[in-house]
């Protein structure tokens, strides 16, 4: 009876963190789809470091570690470092990705000197914050699971709800403000959206390896269509394949840890889409290749057997 009920509780942790890391997977494969195709991958880098002084000051400031409190709090510091960027481009000289470096690494260093602080001050409760830097998702509970359920259905709801809009921003801004849109709320909107869906995968992957689950599906995805809607539907679902195979991995096998082992999952799906993907997939080039070198032959030989005219 002992041996059963460990098996049944470790079933259940199993279920609830693939379920989590599913959610996850889908809502940032879906929304990293719009930075990918923006060519602003490396903003989810930036995000995600800069999260990290923000779970150290809610940290501070309320003693807890409560989840909802420490998204909050990494959600406020990473959309703060997202508006830097933004306004260090648009008012100064600075080129995108020489800002990007600044913002990404003196918030980073700030976070882990306030965790250092943490650390020193031999708060009790401060044991578990080293998941949100390299992430532990086998810590996910069930209050995560709905917190990320709940804040990534909503960030999804608003994306549909402006959808008309966002893709006018993605695929022609200049045709946007032509219009009347207002160009700098959306992409303030487009920003908040995907700072909520890295925070939330924070806990599970970390500020390190974030980046990846939000890039990674959108680029396998892009591999095997031209169609926004169908994109980021096959990200999402790229993103929970992911998710969920990481997880059975890291827990089929002892000290492999599920974080990481999702993010390879999912560089595992960019690699098959690269290699296989039709009509942009290495061997669909390669076939297409040697189908034209052929013909080429074929058409070569058929000129070459042709008489030439007055040699008889």
């Amino acid at each position: 009876m002992a041996n059963l009920s460990i098996l049944i509780h470790l079933d259940y942790t199993l279920m609830i963190v693939a379920i989590g890391a599913a959610l996850l997977g889908a809502v940032s494969g879906s929304l990293g789809t719009y930075a990918v195709l923006r060519r602003q991958s490396l903003l989810g880098d930036a995000i995600s470091h800069a999260a990290l002084p923000g779970i150290a000051i809610a940290f501070l400031l309320t003693g807890s570690k409560t989840p909802l409190i420490l998204v909050l709090g990494a959600a406020l510091a990473g959309w703060l470092g997202t508006l830097l960027i933004l306004s260090i481009v648009r008012l100064t000289r600075i080129k995108y990705d020489s800002a990007l470096g600044i913002v990404l690494s003196t918030f980073f260093g700030f976070g882990l000197v306030l965790h250092t602080l943490i650390q020193r001050t031999g708060n009790a409760n401060q044991a578990g914050l080293d998941t949100f830097l390299f992430g532990q998702a086998a810590t996910i509970l069930e209050s995560d699971v709905w917190t990320i359920g709940i804040l990534g259905g909503i960030a999804i709801i608003i994306m549909l709800v402006f959808w008309k809009e966002l893709k006018l921003l993605v695929f022609d801004e200049g045709f946007a403000a032509s219009l009347g849109f207002p160009i700098r709320v959306l992409d303030i909107l487009l920003t908040s959206l995907l700072v909520v869906a890295i925070v939330l995968g924070l806990q599970a992957v970390g500020a390190v390896l974030m980046s990846a689950m939000l890039v990674a599906p959108a680029v396998a995805a892009r591999q095997w269509t031209n169609k926004l809607s169908v994109m980021m539907f096959l990200a999402a679902c790229f993103g929970a394949l992911a998710g969920v195979s990481g997880t059975i991995i890291s827990s089929s096998a002892s000290r492999i840890p599920t974080g990481p082992t999702i993010v390879l999952c999912a560089t595992v799906v960019v690699g098959f889409s690269i290699a296989f993907a039709l009509n942009r997939g290495l061997l669909w080039d390669w076939i297409r290749h040697q189908r034209n070198k052929q013909s080429l032959k074929v058409a070569t030989d058929r000129l070459l057997k042709q008489p030439q005219r007055g040699s008889e």
